[in-house]
């Protein structure tokens, strides 16, 4: 077959274009990366849980506990443990602890919902969601970019009741990963619970990969978490619907209307890292020209 020469300057275009494209979203992940590698808030120690290294606790959270069952003050450390004096299990202990920074205003609300204390890679105990960020302690976030057949992304903008980043767009399906649940298994909850998508709607999503571990310094305290995502072409027969409440709107981009929405700054630090991450694997891939 003959082209002409106008086939290949719009190709040679094309080409320029996505190599260009591919160069600023390289620069603008490593900046976002490293502003969100913060060091923990001034007065932070180091904290342990069942004699294992957990986290980051705040000034103000340490002053709180002090002299509650289970918590030993140093000057270099703080450290959680079962009270068997007081006859309370781990569990019981961080539960009380909870509770505490609550009354005394180290929270951002109160969630009812528990996540695990990990440390040294082991999981420990659990504890209210609420009270991870002022102990520093590590999470797990899981996201879905939902791509359409014809190249567009699926996007969903935060409720404005939301305690962090209301009314900022989002990643389609992003979540914390709950207490004793597989990463998998987060990602299903949070699909459907954020977007209705049931397991065969997103069945054929790619694995669910690390992009980096975030250290961020936050007003309620320290966030460490990992990010993990994962990837899938959603049918055009799949329409997503929120249904938590956690979501105003969900809508379909382009990728000029993407980069727009990034440049703007809309996203949420977390989302746009990983939506970058995913715009640049796809066009290293050749599925966006």
């Amino acid at each position: 077959m003959c082209v002409g020469p106008s086939f290949h300057y719009n190709y040679y275009m094309k080409d320029a274009s996505a190599r260009n494209m591919t160069a600023a979203i390289s620069v603008r992940y490593q900046q976002l990366a490293k502003r969100i590698q913060q060091l923990p808030p001034a007065g932070s120690r180091p904290l342990t849980v069942a004699g294992r290294v957990s986290g980051w606790i705040t000034a103000q959270a340490t002053t709180h506990l002090n002299g509650q069952p289970g918590v030993h003050i140093e000057d270099e450390a703080v450290h959680i443990t079962a009270a068997p004096r007081q006859r309370l299990p781990l569990n019981a202990v961080l539960a009380q602890l909870a509770v505490s920074l609550k009354d005394t205003g180290c929270l951002r609300g109160w969630r009812n919902e528990l996540l695990d204390v990990i440390g040294e890679g082991r999981r420990l105990a659990v504890i209210e969601r609420a009270a991870v960020r002022p102990l520093g302690l590590l999470t797990k976030a899981v996201h879905l970019n939902a791509w359409s057949p014809d190249g567009r992304l699926w996007v969903a903008r935060r409720a404005l009741s939301k305690s962090t980043d209301p009314g900022m767009w989002d990643t389609l399906v992003g979540g914390l990963a709950g207490a004793g649940e597989t990463l998998d298994v987060s990602l299903l909850r949070e699909s459907n619970e954020e977007a209705g998508l049931s397991a065969s709607d997103i069945e054929a999503r790619s694995p669910l990969r690390i992009i980096l571990r975030m250290h961020r310094r936050l007003p309620e305290g320290y966030q460490v978490e990992d990010v993990l995502v994962s990837d899938c072409v959603l049918a055009e027969s799949v329409q997503p619907k929120n249904l938590d409440g956690e979501v105003s709107d969900i809508k379909l981009v382009t990728v000029d209307e993407l980069w727009s929405m990034v440049e703007a700054g809309e996203f949420t630090r977390e989302a746009e890292l990983v939506i970058l991450e995913s715009l640049k694997k796809r066009m290293d891939a050749g599925h966006i020209l």
